[in-house]
This record gives C-alpha cells, structure tokens and sequence, in this order.
C-alpha cells in the first residue's frame, strides 16, 4: 500500500498528490511515469511522474478528474492508501548538452511538462516556459514554471489571463524575434502538438512531443500504446513517452484515441448515476 501525505487541488478539476513510494522515488526521472489502481478490483491508468523526492521517499502525481479511476483516486484524502503505484515506467526526457530550450504546456499538460522544464533547469539549460489554458480558472503550476525558467509566457484562448490567443503564436513571435532554440518540448493536446511541430518544422527546430495515447500494462505487452513513429511501430510506454514530434503520425494516433469516445461518454454517464447513488 501507498499512503498520500499530501493533496492540494490545483484547479477544480486538477488535483495533485504526494504518495510514499520508496522505490520509485530512488529511481525516478522526469519523463517518466507510473501506473496505478486504487483498489484490487480498480482498472489501471498511466499518471506522468509530476516531481520526486528521494529524501521524503515520495512522488508526486497530477490528474485531471475525467472518468471512474480518477473520481476514486480524488476522493482519497491524506492518510489514506492507493493500492498498486507502479513505476519509474518509460525512458526518461533527455537533457544532458542542451543550451536553450523551450517548453510549451498545454492544459494539464502543463502538469508533465514541469518536471521536463525542472530537470533542463537544474542541467544548467536556460528554459523558455510557454502554457496555454482554455481560461483563467484552469491555470495551474505558474510560480512553479516560473522558479526553472528565465522566461515564462502564459496565454489563454479567450485572453481572461495572460496573453490572449495559442502557444503557436507565442513561439512564432520568439522565433521571429530571433530566439534561438536548441529545442522545443512540447506536451498536451494531440492537435496543440501537431501544429507545434508543423511550426518549428517550417523553421527547423528540432522538437520532442510527450504521448499519452491508450495504455494498460506499461510494458508493451498489450500493444494498446503504439503509434507510428517515421512509418514504424513505436510503444510510448517502452519506446517513449518521448519521441521526435516531426516524425510522429499525429492524424493516425488522434484517430485511435477517438476511437472508444462514444463508449467512454457512455461509461461517464454510468459512472455519474452511480456516484449519485451512492452519495444519496
């Protein structure tokens, strides 16, 4: 058993959690990942390894509430203990001989790019932070991007915090300024990515996207993780997460994430009646 020692919510549906867990804080890296189930007839779910501190002993988790797992793991409070926590699972981000480099979050992604933007930080990288958020009320993370960057940009889609408008069209203005990246990171929405890596293709960035596609076992047993990678098969639980965003097939992973949409809204649903139940 895993106990939580700490939990803070980040926005009102953002959650992050401190977990004592021993042997994956002695080994884990940024990039990096866990899997775990809340209880013995709970399913498993990837969660990117948010911080560690191998002092305490403990890892820290940011999730997003979006399905049944989630909803369990947010109603645990501190003291409480999460049943298998897994990991460190996949490779970890590269970040040794890098000079300057930007780190673009979109949404809870932003959550998976911090540790990225820490670990450069600490490398002695100088780190340029851009995160987007749909609005002001989904912010999260800002003072700590702000501690492991020299430059930090906040942009939002309908301008109720920072700059009104996308991550792309930040990134493109530093370009044009003659900002001169080494890399670019990029981690969150399937199509945020994309259009990154169509931007710094145009100008000949090299760029690393984070994918979080389908995954169950973590060890590219199931196959559910895989993508094409420069026309070949890759696993992001064993390959990645990591992986060269202008060799990804974006269009194809999009279409295998979307594929089980209408039966996720459906187990949604079925899960909000029984919550219901149940607090009734």
């Amino acid at each position: 058993m895993y106990r939580i020692v700490e939990k803070e919510r980040l926005n009102p549906s953002v959650t992050r959690m401190s977990v004592e867990a021993p042997m994956v804080a002695r080994k884990a890296q940024a990039g990096q990942f866990i899997i775990l189930r809340v209880h013995e007839d709970g399913e498993r779910i990837p969660l990117t390894i948010a911080d560690y501190d191998r002092e305490r002993q403990t890892v820290t988790i940011i999730f997003q509430v979006v399905g049944r797992t989630t909803k369990l793991l947010d109603q645990l409070e501190v003291g409480d203990s999460i049943l298998d926590f897994v990991g460190p699972l996949g490779k970890p981000s590269e970040v040794e001989g890098l000079k300057k480099v930007c780190v673009i979050g979109g949404g809870v992604g932003c959550a998976i790019a911090y540790p990225t933007a820490k670990a450069l930080y600490d490398n002695g990288t100088e780190v340029t932070v851009i995160s987007g958020f749909r609005n002001k009320d989904l912010v999260i993370l800002q003072e700590e991007f702000a501690a492991v960057s020299s430059k930090s940009y906040l942009v939002s889609d309908d301008g109720s915090t920072g700059k009104k408008g996308l991550v792309t069209n930040v990134l493109e203005e530093l370009i044009e300024q003659g900002e001169q990246f080494d890399e670019v990171i990029a981690i969150g929405p399937l199509p945020m990515m994309k259009f990154v890596c169509l931007l710094t293709k145009k100008y000949g960035i090299k760029t690393v996207v984070s994918m979080n596609p389908i995954m169950i076992d973590g060890t590219g047993m199931c196959g559910c993780c895989r993508l094409s990678v420069g026309g070949k098969m890759k696993f992001a639980c064993v390959d990645g997460p990591d992986f060269d965003g202008h060799l990804v097939d974006f269009d194809e992973t999009m279409a295998r994430n979307s594929a089980y949409r209408a039966f996720e809204q459906k187990a949604r649903e079925a899960d909000c009646n029984l919550f219901k139940k149940e607090v009734a």
